[in-house]
């Protein structure tokens, strides 16, 4: 390798990656470490703060090692798992207790009091977000009444989402947060500078644990010396929804991307211009460069990818992730079973955390192929309310562009074509939430004049056209439709 490279590293949620980029965009390595997830609850969903950290900085090691050492670096991005809240001591730089992941949903009787209260117009129309244990607030207000580490720890504690925490252990104590990831809380006004006093009250977080807010590209600082064999400037931050946004090359309104992870998460930007949502979407903030922020809406499913691994791991109706497509083409159709996968509740447009997974239509027939082509089929039913939320709140979609680990799927990326009716691109290289960082870490390093020339150069895009005859997507959106309320009946 002759030229200089950018490291990526990629916080997820079951895994965290480092991946190496030429300055052109080109992917050129990869290392990556499982996350263990830890459920001492139902409904709590931890991890531990020090893996994280610990398997990062491995996997980074190992890509600084195979690009020739810290001087080949030329500057490094991070996108993470957004919501989920580490709190630190500031003298040791070690966690006070595991952190809490964005589907943990312990928060849900604090969230209740709040719109009991009265306070969710406001919280709304401040930041964009619905009351929901999703966001950070409440974790972190959580986290100090009920970790006596947490609580005790005084001018010492120290809280943030994973760029925080990480940007911290690699630079030995600076505390930022980038604006989408700040944006993500419940603590940031869209049109404000920096944490909101009114908000911080109202959800009782001291502004002084929290990180300074920067923009998402810039140089921030550079990491220890010790951790990479050499201090690399670390130029681009970005939640990973955000920056898989960017890695698509979403940029202007009427395009919009799904990443199908753990969850899915789509977003579709709206410009410059504040975002608001009659119909239950999230407005957030797509980047902040220069000073300038753009905006997004966004939709967020909370079960994707997640059920096809309990599927695996705790049904055993299939051996891996890769059968699931097989197993939908062995079958005409559904058979007649519909899956609501509300294993951690509904997310947008519903928000409904007290729902739960219901299996319908179950008869003697009734064969696994069934059941996975059922759960898979759900994925594009959740888009296509998203999509009619979209659209009435005056965002509708032209094109949507896949990523994340279901979008290979093949048979998954048709059926959302078909069932939202509209073109369906995914790019050759599914990581953008990687491409993403690597693009604003170049932007901050002075390699691009602009988000809109590194985007210039993202690879091509096979397409999927909607080929289902209209009365079959009417037959299943209504059965879709009637699962949906019965869910409310069961689950009010």
């Amino acid at each position: 390798m002759n030229e200089a490279m950018l490291l990526v590293l990629d916080e997820g949620t079951t895994s965290t990656r480092a991946m190496l980029y030429t300055p052109d965009g080109v992917r050129v390595g990869m290392a990556q470490r499982d996350l263990t997830q830890y459920y001492p609850r139902p409904g709590w969903v931890e991890q531990d703060a020090t893996e994280i950290w610990e398997r990062t900085l491995a996997c980074a090691q190992e890509m600084v090692a195979q690009a020739g050492g810290a001087d080949r670096i030329l500057a490094i991005g991070i996108t993470n798992q957004r919501e989920t809240v580490v709190a630190w001591d500031r003298r040791s730089g070690r966690p006070l207790a595991r952190a809490i992941v964005w589907q943990d949903r312990r928060t849900a009787d604090q969230c209740q009091a709040l719109r009991d209260a009265g306070h969710e117009p406001l919280i709304q129309a401040r930041t964009g977000l619905v009351i929901d244990p999703y966001f950070s607030a409440t974790k972190m207000r959580w986290l100090i009444d009920h970790e006596p580490a947490a609580a005790q720890a005084g001018d010492a504690l120290a809280l943030g989402t994973v760029e925080s925490w990480l940007v911290w252990k690699l630079t030995g104590g600076l505390h930022i947060s980038d604006a989408s990831n700040a944006s993500r809380t419940q603590l940031v006004a869209l049109d404000g500078a920096g944490w909101d006093a009114d908000l911080c009250a109202l959800f009782d977080i001291p502004l002084a644990v929290l990180p300074a807010i920067v923009d998402n590209a810039g140089n921030f600082g550079a990491t220890c010396p010790d951790l990479l064999g050499g201090p690399i400037p670390i130029c681009g931050l970005a939640g990973d929804q955000q920056a898989a946004t960017i890695g698509q090359g979403c940029l202007v309104p009427g395009q919009a991307k799904a990443t199908l992870g753990t969850g899915a998460f789509i977003l579709a930007p709206v410009g410059d211009a504040l975002p608001r949502s009659d119909h239950r979407l999230l407005g957030t903030i797509l980047c902040q460069l220069d000073g300038r922020r753009r905006y997004a809406l966004e939709g967020s499913i909370f079960v994707a990818g997640s059920l096809v691994k309990w599927l695996r791991d705790a049904l055993g109706l299939v051996a891996s992730a890769q059968e699931t497509e097989a197993l939908a083409r062995s079958v005409a159709d559904n058979g007649g079973v519909s899956l609501l996968p509300a294993l951690s509740g509904l997310g947008a447009p519903h928000w409904r955390p007290e729902a739960r997974g219901v299996i319908a239509g179950l008869t003697q027939g009734t064969t696994r192929a069934h059941i996975v082509r059922a759960a898979l089929e759900s994925i594009a039913h959740q888009a296509h309310d998203l999509a009619g939320a979209f659209a009435a709140d005056g965002a509708p979609w032209t094109s949507l562009r896949l990523d994340g680990g279901m979008s290979a799927n093949d048979w998954i990326a048709q059926d959302m074509a078909d069932m939202l009716d509209i073109a369906v691109e995914r790019p050759a290289d599914v990581e953008t939430t990687a491409r993403g960082a690597a693009m604003l870490a170049a932007l901050g390093a002075g390699l691009h004049g602009s988000i809109e020339a590194a985007a210039a150069r993202l690879p091509g895009r096979q397409r999927f056209a909607p080929a289902m005859d209209g009365s079959i997507r009417g037959d299943r959106l209504k059965a879709w439709g009637d699962l949906l309320a019965a869910s409310e009946r069961a689950f009010p």
